[in-house]
């Protein structure tokens, strides 16, 4: 059994516990961070808790910590967990409030970690690749919700997640309101042709992913590969010779199928499994943290 941290200590995984009247349950109020631990370094873990900090300060939301103290909070949980590889999720909620909406009339926010493992998808997809579908629900525009504050709101991605299920697979595409290629429910897509890379900007409507950040800055590089962020079509989707996804809790997965259309030659292709290759060199050579 794990324990979490919560409001400065912790607790049994079945002991920790938030109140009916937090504005996290009541109204998707707060926000959150996935982390990776790989081989007990936990990768980019400055770089998750600045956006946790920038999403926070978006929704004028005080976690009572500051981001060097988080930074040990989520070490120290590590550590007492026991956890060498594994998964974290950090929540940042607005706190014990009224039923009313009015975010300030909740004083102290509700902060805990969770150290977990993690097993999104199934061995057999990372050498055969993933099917999955196009959502018909487009994202939320971003003048509405910012998808770059990661906050607790996820109704958008998971009504497009049960698309994906009732289809039979275990991701979706999501389109934003100009019907451009934005990302999937839970991670970040690129597309490959004729041995070029391409993934949609920020300014399409989507997370400014880490492992996004870290496949077109760090892993690109080093296969001697440039990548172009720029507006994606679905008939390039649709067209593409490669299409991969990537994410902290999936990684890097490759694409078979999307909807009923065989992409590329229908398994993981050369250039996804180089940078899925690169990636398990870099977490076993040592997850940068920064």
């Amino acid at each position: 059994m794990s324990k979490i941290w919560i409001d400065g200590k912790f607790v049994e995984s079945s002991e920790a516990k938030v109140s009916v009247f937090d504005h996290g349950l009541l109204y998707g109020d707060g926000c959150f961070e996935g982390i990776r631990i790989y081989n007990g370094r936990i990768l980019k873990l400055r770089s998750h808790i600045v956006r946790m900090f920038e999403s926070a300060a978006a929704l004028r939301l005080q976690p009572g910590h500051s981001i060097d103290e988080m930074e040990e909070i989520v070490r120290e949980a590590v550590a007492v967990n026991e956890q060498k590889d594994g998964y974290i999720r950090l929540v940042f909620t607005r706190g014990k409030g009224t039923l009313g909406l009015n975010p300030f009339l909740c004083p102290t926010a509700t902060v805990f970690v969770i150290v977990e493992s993690i097993k999104l998808y199934p061995d057999e997809m990372y050498e055969d690749g993933m099917s999955i579908i196009v959502a018909k629900r487009p994202r939320v525009p971003k003048e509405c919700l910012d998808p770059q504050v990661k906050s607790l709101n996820y109704l958008n991605n998971i009504l497009a997640k049960i698309e994906a299920i009732d289809a039979g697979v275990l991701e979706a595409l999501m389109l934003n309101q100009n019907g451009e290629v934005a990302e999937c429910t839970g991670d970040n897509i690129f597309v490959i042709k004729e041995g070029k890379i391409a993934t949609p900007p920020t300014s399409a409507g989507i997370l400014h992913g880490i492992t996004r950040r870290l496949v077109i800055d760090e892993i690109a590089p080093a296969l001697e590969c440039e990548i172009e962020e720029r507006k994606i079509s679905l008939e390039e989707v649709f067209d593409a010779d490669e299409v991969f996804l990537t994410g902290t809790a999936c990684e890097i997965i490759g694409v078979s199928h999307i909807d009923n259309k065989v992409i590329g030659c229908g398994k993981v292709g050369a250039i996804t499994h180089g940078f899925e290759d690169q990636f398990r060199k870099m977490m076993s050579e040592g997850a940068p943290e920064d």
